[in-house]
């Protein structure tokens, strides 16, 4: 789903700084990520169909699911080897209960754990309450105090809780937006790189 409802025009705020034209670039994001003390948040890679399924998906099988194409599966492998490549630190993974999440997870980085905090709400159109209940669960995992020494979280989810809480839609699929916790139970959006762009060294 491309747009949550009016009310999350009035919560986004109170845990992220816009994005703006000023964005950094890709390379200045690296280095901020080679630095430690950030997160990444990574929307699944390319699924074999764009639809939702938020009402029919059962988390604990497949085929009732969007599942990983060929294209997503080439995608998190190789955002997995830009990362390593790249020399960027990485201290824990996690991701939603969803096949096409955890599977990008795996693929990339060899190994995760679920949290359920990261799913979306089975619904095609979300209330206010449903929007601020995935704002209310994913939050803490972006804004949890992360020291540099600790390297970067990695957050494999959706689309749609990501919206929740910074007001940014996260398009294509396989995007990766970097954010800096600050401390105080908020963060900051740096940028995003697209699946295509990460550099190989």
């Amino acid at each position: 789903m491309k747009s949550l409802t009016s009310g999350l025009l009035g919560i986004c705020g109170l845990f992220a700084a816009p994005v703006a034209a000023d964005e950094l670039p890709s390379g200045a994001l690296i280095a901020a990520l080679q630095s430690g003390g950030h997160v990444i948040y990574l929307r699944h890679t390319s699924t074999e169909s764009d639809y939702a399924d938020q009402v029919t998906a059962d988390p604990a099988n497949c085929a009732t699911q969007r599942v990983l194409s060929e294209l997503g599966w080439a995608q998190a492998r190789d955002i997995g080897k830009a990362v390593q490549a790249l020399h960027i630190p990485v201290s824990e993974v996690i991701s939603s209960d969803y096949c096409r999440a955890w599977q990008t997870a795996d693929l990339a980085f060899g190994g995760y754990r679920k949290e359920s905090a990261l799913n979306f709400e089975p619904s095609e159109a979300y209330t206010d309450a449903q929007v601020s209940a995935m704002r209310d669960r994913v939050a803490p995992l972006i804004t949890a105090p992360l020291p540099k020494a600790a390297g970067n979280r990695v957050i494999v989810g959706h689309d749609d809780p990501f919206e929740a809480v910074t007001g940014i839609y996260p398009e294509p699929q396989g995007v990766a937006y970097v954010l800096k916790p600050n401390g105080s139970g908020g963060f900051a959006v740096l940028g995003h790189i697209d699946p295509d762009a990460w550099p190989n060294s």
